[in-house]
């Protein structure tokens, strides 16, 4: 991989012209990211529908945000412009909740794919509101690495199993979007706000200390879902920041999990 799964404005500037930059805005409320984006983006950014580009409808048994076969995935990268040899720096204005799906799904492939730290807030420049046309390229079909993901089933093999939505939602307190509450037996709260401080990524060292005391030493040995398989992509770049490798994304996440009569747990202990 040749370039960090976060890199800072500073670094974009001077990326500016060898890289596609991609708005990933998306919004929980369901408020129109594209719209957000024709207000003021930054300079040659392309706009990413995380549910049409990042995502398929989902079918019975789904998670609400699964993932697109590899050919329309590859279909939606030539359209927005985007080659397998480009590199992709992808930000929101969420912290990386929407554009971190973008850049795990590009980094799994073998791309060279990065989040901006502190997203658009973090970007000085001046904003443009002209749509970029990057026109089409050709991109090919790259299967899923099956080694980046796992099923509801796997998720007892686990060694750590993480649950990166907010501490309400994984105490069942509270599930505004799914038709259960609780959380996966076992899995341990790691809410993904909790990788930054002051709107940007702490300190590698720092993630490396919070990953390590819910035991991670090895990000391979780690699963990791959310709500619908999106800000827990999140988590696993801020645990491949902190230099702790590369964990697997549980897609289907309780979206799919609370659907079933799967056991489910409440409370903020694993159980």
């Amino acid at each position: 991989m040749s370039i960090a799964p976060i890199v800072t404005a500073g670094q974009l500037e001077g990326l500016i012209g060898n890289a596609v930059v991609c708005d990933v805005r998306w919004y929980l409320d369901g408020s129109s990211g594209h719209e957000a984006y024709l207000r003021g983006h930054i300079p040659g950014a392309v706009f990413v529908d995380l549910d049409n580009d990042l995502a398929t409808i989902p079918g019975p048994g789904d998670g609400r945000h699964p993932l697109p076969p590899p050919e329309v995935f590859a279909d939606s990268l030539g359209r927005l412009g985007i080659g397998s040899d480009d590199t992709v720096i992808a930000y929101d204005d969420s912290g990386g909740l929407s554009a971190g799906r973008m850049v795990w799904m590009l980094r799994v492939l073998g791309q060279s794919a990065a989040l901006l730290d502190g997203g658009l807030n973090a970007w000085t420049g001046a904003l443009e509101t002209e749509t970029a046309a990057p026109g089409p390229v050709e991109c090919p079909v790259r299967p899923w690495p099956g080694a980046s993901f796992a099923e509801a089933d796997d998720l007892g093999g686990a060694e750590v199993l993480l649950d990166a939505r907010s501490a309400e939602r994984y105490r069942g307190d509270s599930e505004p979007m799914d038709s259960r509450a609780g959380h996966v037996p076992g899995a341990l709260n790691a809410p993904f706000p909790q990788n930054m401080s002051g709107g940007r990524f702490r300190s590698t060292d720092d993630l490396a200390s919070h990953y390590g005391a819910l035991g991670v030493a090895d990000a391979a040995d780690v699963v990791v879902y959310c709500g619908s398989g999106v800000s827990a992509c999140h988590d696993l770049l801020a645990m491949e920041h902190a230099g702790l490798g590369r964990g697997r994304l549980y897609v289907g996440s309780w979206s799919q999990w609370s659907a079933t009569d799967r056991p489910a747990a409440s409370g903020s202990e694993p159980g």
